[in-house]
């Protein structure tokens, strides 16, 4: 077995963490700038952090060559206090990679990627349309972790659509979510199995 000593490694362990911390969820962030331009990027360092209250997180990786060396979602996200987390699910695959171009700040990915957009209710930022899952969330808190700025919201709204419920539940079993692996490939939600957990 090959154990590996980050001290002594020449780069980072970006390759291993994200090719071995598998499947991730895709925080897919709309988010408006100051001067009103709508932001849509995926990012896969991604999750729920807390239920009470509820608290998502994503952590983008700094951007040196972005004003105050964030990325757009982020700075976004910091400057207005409010950003929308909408899920990724099959049919918006190819959209989704698509808004992960680079873009200059004043360009939207929603025109870029040709989405439509949904007004949210309890904040600015729009919905992606399409998105069968959407939190809509307020700035909780930001914390600089190396080269990558975790920004935490708290879910001050959600968004389900009716065919990923069951008796107005969210059902697992209904919502074909896409999972990042690494470099170019990706996963399908589709192999489900149970287990039951012991007492």
């Amino acid at each position: 077995m090959t154990r590996i000593d980050p001290d002594d490694l020449d780069g980072s362990l970006y390759r291993t963490l994200a090719g071995a911390v598998i499947p991730r969820p895709i925080a897919w962030v709309s988010s408006l700038s100051p001067e009103g331009v709508a932001n849509l990027a995926p990012y896969s360092f991604f999750n729920v952090v807390s239920t009470a209250p509820p608290v998502v997180m994503f952590a983008p990786t700094d951007r040196s060559e972005r004003p105050e060396g964030l990325s757009d979602s982020a700075r976004n996200a910091l400057d207005t206090e409010e950003f929308v987390v909408n899920v990724v699910t099959e049919p918006l695959a190819e959209a989704m990679n698509a808004t992960s171009a680079t873009l200059p700040p004043e360009e939207s990915e929603f025109d870029h990627a040709g989405l439509e957009r949904a007004a949210s209710e309890a904040v600015a930022p729009p919905r992606v349309a399409a998105a069968e899952v959407a939190f809509e969330c307020e700035l909780y808190e930001s914390i600089d972790i190396g080269s990558n700025t975790m920004v935490l919201g708290e879910v001050v709204s959600v968004y389900l659509d009716e065919g990923v419920t069951t008796d107005g539940k969210l059902d697992v079993e209904k919502l074909d979510a896409v999972g990042r692996l690494s470099g170019s490939y990706y996963c399908r939600t589709d192999g489900r199995f149970r287990m039951e957990r012991p007492e």
